[in-house]
């Protein structure tokens, strides 16, 4: 399972551990990545996402999954998050 963000493309960056005589060793910072089922309204179900807990504060600031899809770059999603962007599009379109 990658430990990327699907709806920020945010992934894993590197670092050092620097100890208290100053030496460095490298290290990795993980982001904070959380199952999560979020409701689309427009769909009337839920899609389970990986998410990062930034993310998920962001998608409840802008009021729910749709809106924060409808305004998300297509660059930075993963392909089942764009899948879903679409199938959102879609089914506002027809409504």
């Amino acid at each position: 399972m990658s430990r990327v963000c699907e709806l920020t493309g945010k992934g894993p960056m590197t670092g050092n551990n620097v100890s208290h005589a100053n030496n460095k060793t490298k290290r990795r910072f993980l982001p904070n990545l959380n199952d999560v089922t979020l409701q689309s309204e427009t769909l009337g179900r839920g899609i389970k996402l990986r998410i990062s807990a930034h993310a998920l504060r962001s998608v409840d600031h802008r009021g729910g999954l749709d809106k924060y899809l409808a305004k998300a770059k297509d660059t930075e999603l993963s392909d089942r998050a764009l899948k879903v962007k679409k199938e959102i599009a879609k089914a506002q379109a027809t409504a």
